[in-house]
């Protein structure tokens, strides 16, 4: 874990003990700190009692305390603890804070950090790729894999790739990145903000923190990225700015698991940090080729008949689906049919309109089943199948040879499943369930051969 000086002999309130909350108890218990901690789970708490005071932040004067450390996932626009800490007069921060506390007792080391409302975990998880096939000691944490605090200090020279949300960003005040990307920004998470303006500017603060010899790396053309653009331009306080959203590069076709649209701002953006960093091009361009992918994100969970699956159920955002839809157009005829629904963030699929002429069927599923149904029908044929099983027996079903089985689903999972990790799951127990079944391109499935409410191989239905 990574220990630092500047907490020790310090006072910190931890609310919240899943990971990174805990990561954080056992880094600051480490450095020589003392932690009141406290989650409303018995287990949590009771796990926590030999390296903190258990108490409840909200209960405890905390007047003394240098700092209280909340997890992402608590949403200080409505939690009480930012009203109580006000009131203590201690700073409310994250682990992303501490660990920019901790940097000065760390050997030398570059920071990158990515965010945006899409493609920041890939395109995280391909720039630790192409620093880590370079020989370069790389770690990646931040809102992807472990909790930063967790992972073992780099030696000198190396890179650590943090991805950061919004919230994320929210907690953290003094992280200089020495590679800071701002991918795009289009609306989403609104119930933890005040309007789009909000969450945009939570993003862009990432950019505020960076000192004026450091890379700030700009993706989309969106107007909220641009307009970011713009007033650090205008600043004038940031010199090495780099504009990659008309950039292109040569042979996408190569890169298994790095197609579409956005998966080319992506691998753009991703070379554009490595190149700042001082890569070249024979180090990063084989780490494109050699990239796998994460799960759930453009996964190519099967091939069979001619027919490919692919699991996209991170994309739980219209601005996120529109992309994928563009990774295959159609040749003759369209070829993707797409499983799409969920729980709607917003009444409209405008960022995924571009691409109708791609699919040849939509199959939806969940709370957006009937708004969905309405949007799409005057474009492609849809069949509402509402469960994930029956959506893709049946698009396996009507699928020929080269076409593509898509969940793409532009709705966060809430409304079936636990997250979109669970739903990606469901997906590929379908997939196997059909391909064993040799159901693809039968083309003679209808809703009444699905038995109601049930699943397959814990598939939720």
């Amino acid at each position: 874990m990574i220990r630092s000086s500047a907490f020790a002999n310090k006072s910190y309130a931890i609310l919240g003990l899943a990971r990174s909350g805990m990561a954080t108890l056992d880094a600051l218990h480490a450095s020589g700190a003392r932690v009141l901690a406290w989650d409303k789970r018995q287990d949590l708490r009771d796990a926590a009692k030999d390296k903190a005071i258990i108490a409840d932040p909200l209960e405890t004067d905390l007047s003394d305390y240098d700092a209280v450390i909340v997890s992402p996932g608590v949403p200080l626009n409505s939690h009480p603890i930012r009203e109580k800490a006000a009131d203590d007069g201690v700073p409310i921060i994250g682990d992303i804070e501490l660990f920019a506390q901790a940097r000065r007792s760390l050997p030398p080391h570059r920071v990158v950090g990515i965010t945006g409302t899409n493609g920041k975990s890939t395109t995280t998880a391909l720039l630790h790729h192409i620093i880590r096939s370079a020989a370069l000691p790389t770690q990646m944490g931040g809102n992807i894999g472990l909790p930063i605090l967790s992972q073992h200090p780099l030696a000198a020279g190396g890179i650590y790739v943090l991805e950061l949300s919004s919230y994320q960003i929210d907690l953290t005040y003094s992280l200089d990145c020495d590679v800071a990307m701002l991918l795009n920004i289009s609306p989403d998470h609104l119930d933890r903000y005040d309007s789009f303006d909000a969450y945009a500017a939570s993003k862009v603060r990432l950019l505020d923190m960076m000192g004026a010899d450091h890379a700030a790396i700009f993706g989309s053309d969106d107007e909220k990225t641009r307009l970011a653009l713009q007033l650090i331009r205008a600043e004038g306080r940031v010199q090495n700015i780099v504009d990659t959203s008309a950039m292109v590069l040569e042979g996408q076709t190569d890169w298994p698991s790095l197609q579409g649209p956005h998966n080319m701002q992506n691998a753009v953006a991703a070379v554009a940090a490595a190149e700042a960093l001082g890569l070249r091009e024979h180090q990063w361009r084989p780490a494109l080729q050699s990239f796998k992918g994460l799960p759930h994100r453009m996964e190519r969970v099967a091939e069979s008949g001619g027919v490919l699956f692919v699991n996209d159920s991170k994309a739980t955002n219209p601005a996120s689906t529109g992309p994928a839809l563009g990774a295959w157009p159609k040749v003759h005829e369209p070829r993707i049919h797409w499983i799409v629904g969920g729980l709607p963030k917003s009444d409209n699929l405008k960022e995924c309109e571009p691409y109708f002429g791609n699919i040849a069927q939509a199959y939806t599923i969940g709370e957006a089943g009937q708004l969905f149904n309405e949007l799409l029908s005057p474009h492609m044929p849809v069949d509402p199948c509402e469960m994930m099983l029956t959506a893709v027996q049946h698009a396996a079903a009507n699928a020929r040879p080269g076409d593509v089985v898509l969940l793409s689903p532009a709705c966060a999972s809430f409304d079936q499943f636990k997250d979109f990790e669970a739903r990606g799951e469901c997906f590929r127990c379908a997939v196997n369930s059909v391909i064993e079944n040799d159901h693809i391109g039968d083309n003679v499935q209808t809703g009444a051969d699905v038995a109601a409410g049930k699943g397959v191989g814990g598939c939720a239905q």
